[in-house]
């Protein structure tokens, strides 16, 4: 083969990654399951109702204050592919504590985003959260076989930054007036992990949720950062 007089990428495996299906992932501290419709209930219990309107607020939908409302929100959620919804289950408490979704799923380029996480109240700051992003992550790259794990959020979201961050995504940059939400303008961060990066990020999870990772308490003796190798 000829090579090209300009620069261009290296080759890359033209096969395209897996779809993801309606599956369950099961973890030490939550199951992440295909979101169904009789969910609703135990989702309005940790994510609707007085005091929770804030976690809603950048979300493409909510806040919900009535039931029946929310039950056919998410019936509609369950029914879709792309996004593809699961349920977030405590294994504790059995109980459904909130959701996330794989969504923009692009098999030819193997590029993939993890979007619509709704963490109730129940799963906030905790290790299942955690250990949530971390199956879907290690399902996407060892499964499906995706060269790109994204995430995005609202610039103004900086709880969801941070997240991104700790979990082990790279910033690349500003989307300007990339959406209109709710009636207002969207700038939107965009966050990325590449096939590359996800063997020390995926040893960086399983270190942290190991159970010696934890005190009496359960407190964490080590943060997920100081147990991923130093970036450039």
């Amino acid at each position: 083969m000829t090579q090209p007089a300009l620069p261009i990428g290296p080759l890359v495996d033209p096969d395209p990654a897996l779809r993801p299906e309606r599956i369950t992932l099961t973890g030490r501290f939550v199951t992440l399951v295909p979101l169904e419709a009789d969910h609703a209930d135990a989702l309005f219990d940790a994510a609707c109702g007085p005091g929770r309107d804030d976690l809603w607020t950048y979300m493409f939908d909510g806040p919900f204050s009535d039931r029946a409302v929310f039950a056919a929100n998410i019936a509609q959620k369950a029914a879709s592919t792309d996004p593809l919804f699961f349920a977030i289950v405590d294994n504790g408490s059995r109980k459904v504590v909130g959701h996330a979704a794989l969504m923009r799923i692009d098999v030819v380029h193997r590029v993939i985003e993890v979007g619509n996480i709704m963490f109730g109240a129940p799963l906030q700051r905790t290790p299942g959260a955690t250990e949530s992003m971390a199956l879907l992550a290690r399902h996407v790259f060892e499964t499906l076989g995706y060269r790109r794990y994204e995430w995005k959020c609202n610039a103004m979201n900086e709880p969801s930054r941070l997240a991104a961050h700790r979990l082990g995504f790279t910033f690349e940059g500003v989307f300007r007036q990339h959406m209109i939400v709710k009636g207002r303008n969207r700038d939107t961060a965009w966050f990325s992990i590449l096939d590359t990066e996800w063997p020390p990020c995926g040893r960086a999870f399983e270190g942290w949720l190991a159970s010696e990772n934890f005190d009496a308490d359960g407190r964490q003796r080590r943060s997920l950062a100081a147990l991923r190798p130093p970036t450039a």
